[in-house]
Order: structure tokens, then sequence, then C-alpha cells
């Protein structure tokens, strides 16, 4: 079985949402965009330990940033062919094993009536009320939650764990049990009989029987003394604790990340199916790097992907995590400009996962960081990246604050990023050099820069009158014989395209960063820096060798020069950045899709 789809209507900050999903599937975004919302209109679907009180929705649970006076969640099942859901459905099921629940709820003069459904489809005809929703004791929700209990739940666990062991004994070793069992019994009524004899415990036995006496003439010939009852073994079994050890010494467990790693394993060991299993359940866990260092958090998912089988969902704000995931299997959720929650490319989406493989990359390609955030400045490699991060903190623009990273995308491959970017409905600006390149076997050059960013272009929408310049002008920045010497109308048409990419959030260098860097207000500290004496192509050419080790030399003796260029074409991407965040969204806001 596997749930393939969840479909959201007027709930909490879902005004209306999709949401596709994958067998093992992660969801991300902001604090507070709709993580546990989600996951808490599946649970009153599928949730066991949800009661009549938890179906009756209150009037805050109505979409608040809608008038809406009704809220729909619908799941949708498929390949259900497991025994114990097959035969308790029967008639329900389509025969192409398909199944969907849903739950209604109508808020009128302050009350909420609510109503379930099940059926083989979505249409009229198939999805019939139902009393209660009865599927949930085969076809049901694990869940975890990002506050976890510890210790109540490993002391209930164990003891469950110890129960199920010993029920799956064969009879050889519950014979070896049993006379291990009767030795101990001895040793421990040994113990029994010790203890009383410790000259502190018999003065204290002593004392409370004479006092008792003071108080009673009543039952005197009854004496009163400290039991252990150790004798009783299988209290003393059930009365273990979880601890650990190191050779032959006992360790107290004290880091919140080893207590969480052994809820965890617990709780993974109560819920694996068996074939004897009555019931299929999704599992899922909310937050589960709760206090873990990011080599376990990376093992964590893996682990649990592994351990539990069917279909697992987890909620991170880990970009460990994160890597850890195949990038059709995210499910990144961000606000709107009416704050209700968007799913990006409705969930767990084919495109995003061919656009990695199309590259030959996994999620290496993009650091997971960029997953959260709300704008993604891409520049073309490692130089510009720690130039943009060094002079944004020059400008007093803090990337943390509103959400914003600057990625090296490894050379000119902008459009794959592009691409997975608008998939995850992520905000993006471009940086790109302004190069100017020879045509293959021919005596003539063209602006690869800016038929780069005219190709970054088609991923935007373009206005009817910019794409009318877009489309009469591309064709004049090729085919010129001298780049040195360059047409009047060709560098009309290039000046004029560079304006117009401009205004959607692609940014052509003058020439390229070192070319432009030297040609800004800061070029006297790069004079400084390189040789006084040292001509313009001698100092770009040494910027040029070992691009990024050089800019990390400069940026530590001089980022203080940055200030000078706030008002510099270098600054315009981060500009944009922070212009599009707070004229959007105020400090801070999350993101949609570019344009």
């Amino acid at each position: 079985m596997q749930l393939d789809k969840l479909y959201i209507k007027g709930f909490r900050n879902f005004n209306e949402a999709t949401i596709n999903f994958n067998p093992h599937c992660l969801i991300i975004g902001a604090n507070d965009v709709g993580k546990t919302n989600l996951i808490y209109a599946l649970r009153l679907l599928l949730d066991r330990g949800f009661s009549d009180y938890d179906f009756e929705l209150k009037e805050s649970d109505f979409c608040a940033y809608s008038d809406v006076t009704e809220v729909i969640i619908r799941a949708y099942f498929s390949n259900l062919t497991e025994e114990c859901v097959v035969s308790r459905l029967a008639g329900k099921i389509s025969d192409d094993d398909k199944f969907v629940v849903q739950y209604k709820a109508k808020l009128e003069n302050g009350k909420v009536e609510y109503q379930f459904f099940c059926g083989k489809s979505d249409a009229d005809v198939d999805l019939q009320e139902i009393d209660a929703p009865f599927y949930r004791k085969f076809i049901n929700i694990k869940y975890i939650g990002s506050k976890r209990d510890f210790w109540n739940y490993i002391n209930k666990s164990k003891n469950d764990l110890l129960l199920k062991a010993k029920a799956n004994r064969d009879e050889d070793v519950i014979s070896e049990d049993d006379a291990l069992y009767a030795e101990i019994e001895s040793k421990l009524k040994e113990v029994d009989e010790k203890i009383p004899n410790l000259s502190y415990v018999k003065n204290a036995t002593i004392q409370l029987n004479e006092e008792l006496n003071k108080l009673s003439i009543h039952h005197k010939e009854q004496t009163i003394i400290f039991d252990t009852s150790t004798t009783d073994v299988d209290k003393v079994i059930s009365a273990v604790s979880v601890t650990s050890k190191h050779g032959d010494k006992k360790l107290f467990i004290g880091g919140e990340g080893r207590i969480n790693q052994i809820y965890l394993s617990l709780w993974a060991s109560q819920n694996q199916h068996t074939d004897i299993s009555n019931e299929v359940s999704i599992i899922c866990v909310e937050e589960p790097e709760a206090y873990l260092h990011p080599h376990q958090q990376r093992e964590l998912a893996s682990y649990l992907g592994r351990t539990l089988p069917g279909q697992v969902i987890l909620t991170s704000h880990s970009p460990f995590i994160v890597s850890e995931f195949s990038p059709n299997s995210i499910i990144r959720l961000y606000k709107d400009k009416n704050h209700h929650t968007r799913v990006a490319s409705k969930g767990c989406s084919k495109i995003i996962g061919e656009k990695f493989e199309d590259f030959g990359y996994r999620m290496s390609v993009i650091p997971a960081e960029a997953f959260f955030s709300d704008c993604v400045v891409l520049v073309e490699g490692p130089s510009e990246e720690i130039f943009y991060k060094t002079l944004a903190k020059q400008l007093d623009i803090d990337l943390d604050r509103l959400n914003i990273s600057v990625l090296d995308v490894k050379g000119v491959g902008f459009s794959t990023y592009i691409n997975i970017l608008n998939s995850l409905s992520l905000w993006w600006i471009v940086r790109t050099d302004n190069d100017i390149m020879k045509l293959p076997k021919k005596e003539e050059y063209r602006y690869a820069g800016i038929e780069r960013g005219i190709k970054f272009s088609e991923a935007c929408e373009i206005s009817e009158e910019d794409f009318k310049i877009i489309n009469s002008e591309r064709g004049k920045i090729h085919g010129f014989r001298d780049k040195d010497n360059i047409p009047e109308d060709v560098s009309h048409a290039a000046e004029q395209l560079i304006n117009v990419l401009a205004k959607y959030d692609i940014f052509i260098a003058e020439e390229g960063l070192e070319e432009d860097l030297y040609n800004s207000p800061i070029q006297d500290n790069l004079k400084e820096f390189y040789g006084i004496d040292l001509s313009k192509e001698k100092i770009i050419k040494l910027m040029k060798e070992q691009k990024a080790v050089n800019m990390f030399d400069f940026l530590k003796k001089h980022k203080d020069c940055l200030k000078l260029l706030k008002d510099d074409n270098l600054a315009f991407p981060l500009l944009a950045a922070k212009a599009y965040i707070e004229s959007t969204y105020g400090t801070y806001g999350s993101s949609k899709t570019h344009h």
C-alpha cells in the first residue's frame, strides 16, 4: 500500500493544496509554514489515537486567511494488495487496487459538524459516507511528534520489547531460561534473608515496631519488617532500566542525542511489520534530528528508511537530512503573499529528480541549505561566492535574517540550477560574466554571456513588451568580426538586452568579476594588494590565478573597502535580493515561483 496524494482545502493555513507522496519522503519548510498542520490533516484521517473530540474542529482550524466554512481532507491510496486490508474493505477497493478516504467538516453558527467517507475513487458515486473511520484499524498512521517524552516511552517500550522477546522463544531456549530463572530465584532468596541482618536495617526495624506498639495494642502478634521483595523475580526483571555499559562499567545516559537514538530505535523495533501483521501503517516522524550531530542526522535518515518497511514520512529543518533524500522525494512548503501555505511542484515530483539526473549529480549539486532559503543568488564560481557573501556583510545585508543563499554553480551550468529552483518554488537571481566568444570555425564572435542570460529568461514570465525587445535584438549580438571594435548597432543591442534581463534579476557583468572589480571604486585597494606598479592586465591576470584563494586573501586584508561598492553594478544582485524579500514579505518572508 502507498499513500499517493493528500488533498487539503480550508484547513488552517492551507487554502487549497494537493501534495504528492513517494514511499520515502521528506517535508521541509520554514518555521510556522504548515509542516505540522499537514501531518495533522493526515492524522485526522488515519491516527488511531484520535477520538471524536479530536474530529470536532475548532473555529480556528478553518483557514483564517480565506472566508471558508468548510474543510476537506482527502487521501488517495494505491497498490492495496495486503490481505489484512483487502479482506476488510471488500467492495470499497477499485479493481486497480485504489482506495480513497475523506474527512469533511462544516462550520455553521459557531458549531462544527463532520463526516467521514471512503470508496474506490473520489467520484460521488464511489465516495460513500461512513459512520466512523473504521478503516483506521488496518490502514493507519504511526506518529512521533517533535516533542518527545523520552523516558516514559523508553520505559513502556522496554517492557513491550521484553514481552515480545519472551513470546518468541523456542522450546530449548525456554528450558534453558527456566533453569536460569530457578537459579536467580534461589540467589535472590538468599539476598532477601541477609539484607534484614544489616545493622542499620535491623535497628530501624526495632525502632519502627517499638513506636507502633506505643500507638496501638492491636496486632502486637505481628512484626513489621523492611522487605526487599527481591525473591519476586518477575518484579526484579520488570524493574530493569535502560543504561549504558563500557566494558564492565555502567555509564549514565545523559546526552539528549543518545536518548533520542534509543527512543527512535525502540520505536522502530516496536513498529516493524511482520508477515502476520493485521494492519498497514504509514510511519511519520517529525524532526528526527533532535539533539544529534550532522553525521548522526544523516545516518538516522538512512536508518529509518532501511529499518521501517512501507511508507515513511519525515519532517525536518536539517540540511544534513535533506542531503540524504532523492530530490524528487522532497516536499517543500512555503507561504504565498496571502499567507496561504503552498506546495512546490505539488510535493514529490519527477521534475526535480530528472533535472538532477540530467546534470549527472544528485543532491550535491545544490547545497541542502538552499532548499530552506527564500531567495538564492546564483554566481559562477567559488571566488564569486566568497566575494558576494563578504560584500553582503559590508553592505549590512544580513543574508541569514533575510533567508538568502549565495550559491556557486561551479561554472556556467546555470540552467539546471534554475530549473531545479523553479521546481522548488525558490526565487532566484543570477549574476554571470559578459563573455564574448569566437564562433566555431569562423572569424566571428558572439555575446555568449548575454545569450546565456536570454536562455535563463525563458524560465521567467516575461512581459509582452520585453519579449518583443529580446526577439528583435538577440539576432544582432552574434556574427561580428572584431571583438575589440564592436559595431555600434551590436553594442546598442547588447545594452538593450542587458537592461531588459536586469528587470528579471538576471544581471550581466560589464566584463567578468575580476575586470569589473578593477574598474570599480576599489581599484586602488587592488593595486595596493597586488603591486602598485603593475599594469591593469597583470593585476587581472594575477586575480584569475587561483581565483578563490586570491579572493580570500585579498578580502582578509581589504574587506572594509567593499563598502565603496554600495552603488556599483557589482552590488546589484544582492540589492535585488534584499529588495525582493523586504518589499514583498517584510524583513523575513517566504518564496514564490520566479516572476
